[in-house]
């Protein structure tokens, strides 16, 4: 296991992050008991195997089965032992946790109130990455930093990230911190896998420039890219996907990548999950590969990947099958620079 920085802090995270979102145990919890329903003792089985593995980073939120994914890995760091300082803690807020109309967003309101909820159900003193989970078009980014910084210089949190924002308006947020000199930004977590690219277009050279960790989430796009399914892989009875369409992915693009993947996963004797998450920590810009599991046997073969380095020849058969479309201003600003760009001597 490797551990990168994350962002420019001086905090370092293992390249696989282990994602709670099928921690609930709560059968009402509407789609959450689609994604993963673990009870208690199935939570420390997992967090215990990713722990002996050299996982140091665990992702969760306020939102996953309405609280319970926080209180399973709270209760789950006491049964096991482990030493808050041996474990990064990463939790969000903003999702929708109810029905009235200041249950969600990213006001100092909601955020503050927020904030004690997570900390209570973690049974921490504090959150190492407290992440803002939607881009909410209501709060104005000013607000939303300004609550922030006041929770880091009282300690109840240490780093702050965003989730699922667009590029202009995390530039703004880095400006802003700069300009009222408020904590920023230091993480995005962000939708990528080797059928969904999209992150490449804006968002990457954008965290790139600014020196932001790039955490990824659903790398194998809710079990898609699994081998589980496409042509000549059955769907697997009872798995996410077949339950849970998310995220949309392009069918056709994601089969040829499937297609590629098996090949290579054949030759290696691995499964095609592997090679799903080893062509993403092979990017340079990803900081943590966030992986789900509802098995044990499911999370061991995941951070098996680790163990995976892809040749140059393999990397150049995935990138070629999964590029994106040339785009606009894209293939303008190329065209137009093409002469600019360093040469050998």
């Amino acid at each position: 296991m490797k551990y990168n920085q994350l962002g420019r802090t001086g905090l370092f995270v293992s390249e696989l992050c282990l994602g709670t979102m099928t921690l609930g145990g709560n059968p009402d919890a509407g789609v959450w008991s689609e994604i993963g329903a673990l009870d208690q003792r199935e939570a420390n089985l997992l967090i215990a195997g990713a722990f002996a593995q050299g996982v140091n980073f665990i992702d969760t939120a306020d939102v996953y089965s309405f609280g319970q994914s926080e209180r399973r890995v709270g209760q789950a760091l006491r049964d096991l032992g482990i030493a808050r300082s041996e474990v990064v803690l990463a939790t969000k807020t903003a999702g929708v946790m109810g029905d009235k109309p200041n249950d969600q967003g990213a006001s100092r309101g909601h955020i503050m109130d927020s904030v004690q909820r997570s900390l209570e159900r973690l049974q921490v003193d504090h959150i190492d990455l407290y992440q803002i989970h939607t881009c909410d078009p209501v709060t104005p980014v000013e607000e939303t930093l300004r609550a922030l910084d006041d929770l880091t210089r009282q300690g109840l949190i240490r780093y702050v990230g965003v989730s699922n924002w667009p590029a202009g308006k995390l530039g703004k947020a880095l400006g802003l911190s700069e300009a009222l000199h408020a904590t920023r930004f230091e993480t995005l977590q962000a939708y990528y896998s080797i059928a969904g690219r999209d992150v490449e277009r804006e968002l990457v050279p954008l965290v790139t420039e600014e020196r932001m960790g790039l955490l990824v989430w659903s790398p194998l796009a809710g079990g898609l890219l699994s081998g589980k399914f496409g042509p000549g892989a059955p769907t697997e009875e009872g798995s996410r996907r077949s339950h849970f369409d998310f995220p949309p992915v392009e069918l056709a693009q994601a089969w040829r990548c499937v297609a590629e993947m098996r090949t290579i996963a054949d030759a290696r004797g691995v499964t095609v999950s592997r090679i799903a998450l080893a062509w993403l920590l092979s990017r340079p810009q990803v900081t943590s590969v966030i992986i789900g599991a509802k098995r044990l046997e499911q999370l061991e073969d995941n951070l098996a990947a680790v163990d995976i380095v892809l040749s140059e020849d393999e990397l150049e058969r995935l990138d070629s099958v999964s590029a994106l479309p040339p785009y606009y201003p894209g293939w303008m600003i190329d065209h137009q620079n093409a002469g600019r760009y360093p040469h050998p001597v």
